[in-house]
């Protein structure tokens, strides 16, 4: 049986230039990644009294070695909605990564 992974979109924040005071202008571009698994992560409730149907969600997607992006900073589409991704991903040693994937990135979304 072959792993399978599926395809996500990664959204880019991209400085376009500055506007009339200085300031950066920045743009998004968009990126499909195919071949990524996506692993269930923690679901918890948001114990916050402001939110008290907060929730926080979290995946953790396993990049393919194919794939050569920074994802500091991006967030990613997984099964149609955005979640921002979690730090600064890092890639495994390729020695210890017999498999396609090598990259664990954790992503989150709070609702409500």
């Amino acid at each position: 049986m072959s792993v399978v992974g599926e395809t996500v979109v990664v959204e880019y924040k991209v400085q376009t230039g500055t506007d009339g005071l200085n300031a950066p202008v920045f743009s998004y571009t968009e990126q499909d990644v195919s071949d990524v698994l996506i692993s269930p992560g923690s679901l918890s409730d948001i114990t916050d009294s402001n939110r008290p149907d907060g929730h926080l969600v979290r995946w953790t997607l396993h990049f393919p070695k194919t794939f050569t992006g920074d994802l500091e900073g991006c967030r990613v589409k997984v099964y149609g909605a955005w979640y921002r991704v979690v730090g600064a991903p890092g890639r495994y040693q390729s020695d210890n990564t017999p498999t396609r994937w090598d990259m664990p990135v954790e992503v989150e979304a709070v609702d409500g």
